[in-house]
C-alpha cells in the first residue's frame, strides 16, 4: 500500500540537524512517512548540499512557504530554538512530534507530548510524562513517571529525570546528569554534564558538579 509522505524541512544545518536527518530516514526505514526537502539555517552553508540535502535559505524564508510544510527544529541551545519557534508565523507551517521507532510509544502509558517535539534512539519514558513544545530528548534519555518538561528543553544523550521532577521552559540538560526525584528546576537553567541534581534550583543559572551547585546566575 502506497504511502503518502509529508514534506519536511530541517531547521539547523549543524550536528544535531545532521542527526534528525537519521532520525527521519530511520523512521522512513519502518514507515514511509517523510519527504526531506532540504535545510534552513541563518547561516549559510559553506556547500550547497548537507549529506545530499539542499541548504534552502534563512528561518525566515520558511514563512514563504505557499504549500503546507512540517519543520523539525534541530537546534539544541534553549534560548535560540525559543527564538527561531517565535519567527516561524505561517499558517501552512507544522511542528510534528518525531520519535524513533526504538521508542516505546503505548496509549497505556498516558505520556502527552508538544508540538515539535522530538525523541532520538532508545530513550525510555515511562508513564504520565509529559513534555512541552519543541522538546529535545536525545539518545538514550530516561524521563521518569510524572515527570513535566517545559516547552523548549533540551536533554543531550543518557540524560536521566527521576520521577515526579518539574523542568521549566527552556531547561537544558548536559549529557549523562541526571535530576533527582521530585526536584524543580527553573526557566533557562543550565545543568552541567555529570551534574546531579539533589536539591531544587531556580532559574536563569548554571548548575554543575556531585551534587550539582550553582556557578553562575544569569538574571
Amino acid at each position: 500500500m502506497n504511502t503518502v509522505k509529508q514534506r519536511i524541512a530541517i531547521v539547523g544545518a549543524g550536528g544535531l540537524g545532521r542527526e534528525v536527518l537519521m532520525l527521519l530516514l530511520q523512521i522512513n526505514q519502518a514507515t514511509p512517512k517523510w519527504e526531506i526537502v532540504g535545510f534552513y539555517d541563518d547561516a549559510p552553508s559553506a556547500h550547497p548540499t548537507i549529506c545530499g540535502y539542499p541548504y534552502l535559505g534563512t528561518v525566515d524564508h520558511l514563512n514563504d512557504t505557499e504549500t503546507p510544510l512540517c519543520v523539525a527544529i534541530a537546534i539544541g541551545n534553549c534560548a535560540a530554538k525559543t527564538d527561531v519557534a517565535d519567527r516561524l508565523l505561517s499558517p501552512l507551517l507544522k511542528f510534528p512530534v518525531l520519535v524513533h521507532p526504538s521508542v516505546l510509544c503505548n496509549p497505556e502509558q498516558k505520556n502527552h507530548f508538544g508540538e515539535g517535539t522530538i525523541i532520538c534512539q532508545n530513550c525510555i519514558l515511562t508513564n504520565n510524562v509529559t513534555l512541552g513544545r519543541h522538546v529535545l530528548l536525545n539518545l538514550a534519555c530516561t524521563i521518569g513517571h510524572d515527570a513535566v518538561l517545559g516547552d523548549f528543553c533540551s536533554l543531550m544523550p543518557q540524560v536521566a529525570v527521576s520521577g515526579c521532577v518539574r523542568l521549566g521552559a527552556g531547561v537544558y540538560g548536559g549529557t549523562n546528569s541526571t535530576i533527582l526525584q521530585n526536584k524543580k528546576v527553573g526557566d533557562f537553567t543550565i545543568i552541567g554534564a555529570g551534574a546531579v541534581v539533589n536539591e531544587d534550583l531556580p532559574s536563569y543559572c548554571t548548575a554543575v558538579g556531585v551534587p550539582a551547585r550553582i556557578i553562575k546566575q544569569t538574571a
